[in-house]
């Protein structure tokens, strides 16, 4: 009852449109003062030595900074160009794009906020002027976004993997197919929807169609470096030649010199970049610091053996 009543008085508080954060760990600490008295104070502090302590969270603002650099430098426009190329062909074509940009986005970066952003300064544009349906454009986009948390390597299951001690690499894994089994039925949804009613997506223009194969093998070249990023992370770790944060690491550091190879690595890209990359960091990291505290009390109450019990033995 005690869990219940916590749960309920953190979603009640969020509902205010306070900080995430600051509602998870008031629940927290206030729970714990109540519970166990002024041994409780320094809940909180615990929280966050045991977060600085954490040498894998490290691969957060490395992720970060790699979907910041790719997507402020101008990459990820490369890609939606390549994409706008060889799908606008196509009824729905640019609405198919942008589930593949997201699914590129998210392989670059990991996270949803980061695919949304993208997906709203570069694809949300492009749809609207060509006269696609507003209802179809949003729902295209936020779709595609949610792929953020599900496509390695995600973020999400990093964080995940260290609250709860779990493989990361075993959860990427565990990613993949449900992300691009989504990716595929938003995109067949994408292709009846439009076979039936044609007005919700036109097809474009002769001018924009008839690109030469030239200029279409040039963007996919173009498109095709954010991959070799992708693929050199994701594959290191897979193969156990790097850890963790060294492949998140090794990530940033291509994503930068990729820039740099392009002549698009400017004071103004790696000032916004960082600025981005330190703003998701902080809020990620004033999130688990909650988390943790929110979790202390959560133990300390026995709660966890309890539902453990419960579905094992009780419902199992």
């Amino acid at each position: 009852m005690i869990v219940l009543l916590m749960f309920a008085s953190m979603l009640v508080l969020m509902v205010t449109g306070q900080r995430v954060f600051g509602m998870i760990g008031f629940v927290a600490v206030g729970s714990a003062l109540l519970l166990w008295g002024d041994g409780a104070v320094a809940m909180g502090f615990n929280s966050s030595i045991k977060l600085l302590n954490w040498y894998p969270l490290l691969t957060l603002p490395m992720f970060v900074f790699m979907g910041y650099m790719l997507s402020e430098s101008g990459i990820a426009g490369d890609l939606y160009k390549m994409l706008h190329v060889w799908t606008g062909s196509l009824r729905g074509g640019l609405a198919i794009g942008t589930i593949l940009l997201m699914v590129l986005i998210s392989a670059m970066n990991g996270l949803s906020v980061a695919g949304m952003a993208i997906g709203c300064s570069i694809a949300l544009p492009e749809m609207l002027k060509r006269n696609y349906d507003k209802r179809m454009v949003s729902g295209v986009i936020q779709a595609g976004s949610s792929l953020g948390i599900l496509v390695p390597p995600s973020v999400v299951f990093v964080l995940y993997g260290m609250i709860a001690r779990q493989p990361v690499g075993q959860l990427w894994l565990a990613g993949v197919m449900p992300g691009l089994l989504m990716a595929a039925l938003f995109i067949l949804y994408i292709v009846v929807r439009c076979y039936f009613q044609p007005e919700l997506a036109p097809i474009l223009s002769a001018e924009e169609r008839n690109v030469p194969m030239r200029e279409k093998l040039r963007l996919l070249s173009a498109g095709m470096l954010p991959l070799v990023i992708m693929f050199v992370v994701i594959g290191l770790f897979m193969l156990g030649i790097t850890s963790l944060v060294e492949s998140s690491a090794v990530g940033a550091l291509s994503s930068l010199l990729i820039a740099w190879f392009r002549g698009r690595l400017t004071g103004k890209v790696l000032h916004e970049t960082l600025r981005q990359t330190l703003n998701v960091s902080a809020m990620f990291m004033w999130i688990i610091m909650a988390a943790l505290a929110f979790g202390a009390v959560f133990d300390g109450l026995g709660a966890v053996k309890a539902i453990e019990g419960l579905f094992l033995n009780e419902w199992g």
